[in-house]
């Protein structure tokens, strides 16, 4: 459903209220928008979402003792090889890579589940939600992608609030850095690097159009260098 984006400014105003709130830094005066006027906004297809969660959440069964050729198999019964990026298959069949970075997409992937409406909240002082594993596919007991799609019932956020969401995370990412550069206390019970896997998840589940935005990215191509 592709809608006009809302006042980028009013946005970020919301957005460093917010962080004002949480007692932290605010960006400086020259930090960029993520859209500008007249953008318009969109999610992608909620089939895509949920296969990149059930993607990522196989990768944390591997993280956590899932053997290789079960992990395959998963994949394989549940028609998911292709999505599954080049570094996370030389993860999942060689356990090549880095594997703290891949436990930490647990955090990438609660914002997708927040994304479809499997999740209530995205908060940013708190963890991911223990009760979120009942509604991802059930990778232990067999249950395959078709059979978890016809199990749970997404209902996606509208487009003009996960961007907000998204700039909002974009400004949390940022302040999350400057605090712990700093020696600081943080807010809550995550650190920055959940709040940047958040982002991540984000940055490549809304989809911005508008003369100065390149094609929707990759999972692998999202850059949080800014």
């Amino acid at each position: 459903m592709t809608v006009a984006a809302p006042d980028p400014r009013q946005v970020r105003e919301a957005s460093l209220d917010e962080l004002s709130r949480l007692g932290l830094p605010l960006p400086p005066a020259q930090f960029p928008l993520v859209w500008e006027p007249g953008d318009e906004i969109d999610l992608r297809p909620t089939a895509e979402i949920e296969a990149r969660i059930a993607v990522l959440h196989l990768i944390l069964a591997r993280c956590f003792g899932m053997p290789p050729q079960a992990a395959m198999s998963w994949l394989l019964g549940s028609h998911l090889v292709e999505m599954v990026t080049p570094p996370e298959w030389q993860f999942v069949m060689g356990g090549k890579g880095d594997h703290r970075s891949f436990v930490l997409h647990h955090d990438a992937l609660f914002a997708l589940a927040w994304v479809l409406g499997l999740s209530k909240q995205l908060d940013p002082t708190l963890a991911v939600d223990e009760r979120l594993v009942e509604r991802l596919p059930h990778i232990a007991e067999g249950e395959t992608f078709p059979r978890w799609r016809s199990r749970i019932l997404t209902a996606p956020q509208h487009p003009a609030d996960a961007a907000a969401l998204l700039d909002l995370h974009y400004c949390l990412d940022w302040a999350y850095l400057e605090t712990e550069r700093s020696g600081r206390r943080l807010p809550g019970l995550i650190d920055a690097n959940a709040i940047g896997q958040r982002r991540w998840a984000l940055e490549w589940a809304v989809i911005l159009r508008g003369p100065y935005h390149d094609e929707p990215p990759g999972w692998e191509e999202v850059d949080l260098s800014t």
